[in-house]
This record gives structure tokens, C-alpha cells and sequence, in this order.
């Protein structure tokens, strides 16, 4: 699991990027390249290479300086809901290698503020202030709040648990990490913030949607056009935060 993200503030850490709101775009370079034979990889090393060779979105990723393709999947969930406002202050939460931070600063501008929690150590993000730390420990999460300065407007988070190939074991997995998110943004957001988090298809389990139901506005299921058509992957989007569960237990 991750949790923060390569210590410390990155140089030039107060600038934005580029705003960039189109999905897919560029010449598409890349795509038809065919793997040549030898080695000794499984053929499932193989399939995976063939397919991130054919990939457009890897492709475009790499045209426009993104770490990932899974970038494109959170400005595509910006485009159609719009939780990423100019000025917000921003928590991407197993943030590695770093493609929905990028996508963040370039969002929130130069008024706005990311911050980007993993376990793994990542390379330097302008705009973006980076924490290596787990998001499960107090530490992190103090951490995290005082870079912050205050509340958060979105808690991201593009958390999954490697796959076990076994459908109901990856839902359970992934269903603990998104509840890992949501303890966490439970206690950053500010009110009327966003939460956005990996899950599979299926949707959010009873439990945990009756919980988002409760402590958001608004919760929606959106599989982006960037993500796979074979990958069991969407996300929900909760907005409209209505405040701390220790807030709304002291109103009722």
C-alpha cells in the first residue's frame, strides 16, 4: 500500500504547471509497435509490455511529461465533475510515481496547495509538497496537516493493492484501502470538500457508500475513459463534505 510521497518540498515548489484539461490528444505516437522476440519474460510480462507499447494514453503521457497514465483518468474525472477548483488545497494520498500530483498543481494553480503522501520515496514535483510516510500512522497525518496550514478542499486517492488475481480477495483489499482513505479524509477535509478514491467495478460496498451517503452531499460512480476497458477499476467521487463524523454526531 502506498501512503506518502519523496520527502521534503521539491524545488520550485510554489509553481503550477501547465493547464491542461483535454484527455487524449497528440499524434498518438506509439501506438502498432510490436515486441520483438527473445528474453525470458512469462508470458504475462509480455502481454503487459504489448500492451503498454499500444497504449495511447501511455504514449501521450510520456508526449506530455506525466508520470503515469492514470493522470489522464483524474483530469478526465475533473472535466465531468469539477472538484479540482483554482486556489484548492489538495491531498493526493499513495501518490506514487507522482501523475494525479502533477494533474493537481497544474488544477489548483499557483494559489493552490498539493500535497502528496507515499511510502515510496518520489522524485521532486514542482508545485507540490512531498511526504514519505504511511497514511495509516498519526505521524503521517500530522504531517500532513501541518503542511497543509489548515483544511483540505479534495482528498485523493489512486490506492490499490497488487492483485491476487482472486475477484472477491482484490475487492476486499481495495474496499480497506478506500476505508483507509476515507479515515483520513474524514479528518483533513474541510466542509464542503471532495473525496476520490479507486474501486472496483460493483461499486462501493453497502457499508462504506451508507457512510459516504452520510458525511457527503453527493457520491458517484465514474469509470474514466482512461481506464481499460478489461479493468475492473472506476471510482467514487464524493463532494459536498458535510463536516467531521465527530461534528455531525454532536448536531444530531
Amino acid at each position: 500500500m502506498s501512503g506518502s510521497r519523496g520527502g521534503g518540498r521539491g524545488p520550485g515548489a510554489r509553481k503550477g504547471g501547465a493547464h491542461r484539461r483535454g484527455a487524449l490528444g497528440g499524434s498518438g505516437r506509439g501506438l502498432g509497435q510490436k515486441l520483438t522476440p527473445g528474453g525470458k519474460r512469462s508470458e504475462s510480462s509480455r502481454r503487459w509490455l504489448s500492451r503498454q507499447l499500444n497504449d495511447p494514453f501511455v504514449a501521450e503521457a510520456r508526449r506530455q511529461g506525466y508520470r503515469s497514465r492514470s493522470a489522464f483518468k483524474l483530469a478526465q474525472l475533473d472535466d465531468k465533475i469539477s472538484f479540482l477548483k483554482r486556489g484548492a488545497r489538495v491531498v493526493d494520498l499513495g501518490a506514487a510515481p507522482g501523475g494525479w500530483t502533477q494533474v493537481s498543481v497544474e488544477r489548483a494553480g499557483p494559489k493552490g496547495l498539493v500535497v502528496a503522501i507515499d511510502v515510496t520515496e518520489i522524485e521532486d514535483i514542482a508545485g507540490a509538497i512531498l511526504v514519505t510516510g504511511d497514511v495509516r500512522t498519526d505521524e503521517s497525518l500530522d504531517r500532513v496537516r501541518a503542511e497543509l496550514g489548515g483544511e483540505a478542499d479534495v482528498v485523493l486517492s489512486d490506492m490499490a493493492a497488487p492483485s491476487t488475481g482472486h475477484a472477491k480477495t482484490d475487492h476486499l483489499r481495495i474496499m480497506g484501502l478506500v476505508e483507509i482513505a476515507l479515515d483520513f479524509a474524514e479528518l483533513v477535509l474541510a466542509p464542503g470538500g471532495a473525496f476520490v478514491a479507486k474501486v472496483l467495478q460493483g461499486g462501493t460496498e453497502a457499508g462504506l457508500l451508507a457512510r459516504l451517503k452520510q458525511g457527503f452531499d453527493s457520491v458517484r460512480h465514474v469509470k474514466p475513459p482512461a481506464s481499460r476497458g478489461d479493468s475492473a477499476e472506476m471510482y467514487v467521487v464524493a463532494t459536498g463534505f458535510r463536516g467531521s463524523r465527530a461534528g455531525r454526531e454532536s448536531q444530531d
